[in-house]
């Protein structure tokens, strides 16, 4: 994930009241698929990923004016997607799905997008999107393969079921060098009809101990990092608010609910809009943003010290199961 928001406006959710009712029915149903979710998958495709990162070539960073890149920040000369990219196809085919590959041919940042769907039974044009970027710096564990997992575990639970809407998985490219491949897959599809989207970034890192979470100033942040932020704009708020009641129906892990106001491009937005839910809140379209804080929370962030062994198995499997149940409430399904 790029450097995160300098500022959230950070939203009592519990307060509000959906505007779609969460039955005892659905909670029930949702919460059935998502317990299926399994801890040790999640890891074992975090490493898997990891060793993907390792192994990779570099990006060829001669194409990049270093001299107005923060290398420190953003260590461009060690990105690496190629690998990681076969290993998401691989594993999206392994689990019965077609792959469509997005390609954008570009002199400096071409890109290719993985999309694996489910069409949906009784409303097929409207749409639920699951989405993780799978370049990533060194080896990458909580930035991005904690999101990539958690979509490719999401995926694997939803293969062979049936779902009134549409289920797409989306593996963007080159998050890392300003949401490039998730931009051109959201100027590709204009004025389809999105009901809900999640996009993961950094998705995996706990410490619940004081004082681990660092503040934003101004909003009211708890300093422990043990919860899961959910951000969203006003085309978004619905579908956080609902997730914010499966949260607490359910149990899976504490969740934090912000709001950026109108499109979330706003004076307060910052940092806030680079990662992949940006294209769709500026195209119009729903997304919510799932993240651990990244660089506000992790101390190994951009670093070669990404590593599984920092990530908190129980945390991201809390995370995935949370997802799991927004997905099946918005698509509504699995059916009979």
């Amino acid at each position: 994930m790029r450097a995160l928001f300098a500022a959230l406006l950070f939203l009592a959710v519990s307060s509000c009241t959906s505007r779609s009712p969460v039955d005892d029915a659905a909670v029930t149903r949702v919460g059935t698929f998502a317990a299926d979710v399994e801890k040790d998958r999640l890891m074992s495709d975090v490493k898997a990923l990891e060793k993907a990162h390792l192994e990779d070539t570099p990006i060829d960073c001669s194409v990049l004016d270093l001299e107005k890149i923060n290398t420190e920040h953003s260590p461009v000369c060690h990105l690496t997607r190629e690998k990681a990219r076969q290993f998401v196809r691989e594993r999206f085919e392994a689990l019965g799905y077609t792959v469509t590959t997005q390609d954008t041919e570009d002199p400096h940042f071409p890109t290719s997008n993985l999309i694996a769907e489910l069409r949906g039974t009784e409303r097929p044009g409207e749409v639920v999107v699951i989405g993780a970027h799978y370049d990533a710096y060194f080896s990458g564990a909580d930035d991005n393969s904690s999101g990539v997992a958690a979509m490719l575990e999401m995926a694997r639970l939803a293969a062979g079921k049936r779902f009134a809407r549409t289920v797409r998985f989306v593996g963007f490219d080159l998050e890392e060098l300003g949401v490039v491949g998730s931009t051109r897959y959201v100027h590709s599809l204009p004025g389809e009809t999105i009901i809900a989207s999640i996009v993961f970034d950094c998705i995996g890192y706990r410490d619940a101990r004081p004082g681990t979470q660092q503040q934003l100033p101004g909003f009211p942040i708890p300093t422990t990092g043990d919860f899961i932020a959910a951000i969203a704009n006003e085309q978004s708020r619905p579908r956080l608010e609902e997730l914010h009641i499966l949260g607490n129906r359910l149990g899976f892990v504490p969740v934090r609910g912000a709001m950026m106001p109108i499109d979330g491009s706003g004076a307060f937005a910052g940092n806030l809009m680079r990662s992949d839910h940006g294209p769709f809140w500026l195209a119009g379209q729903s997304a919510l943003f799932l993240t651990d804080t990244a660089n506000f929370r992790n101390p190994h962030y951009h670093t070669e010290k990404d590593v599984p062994s920092t990530l908190d198995p129980d945390f991201l499997a809390g995370v995935t199961r949370l997802s799991a149940a927004g997905l099946a409430f918005w698509a509504e399904g699995p059916q009979p």
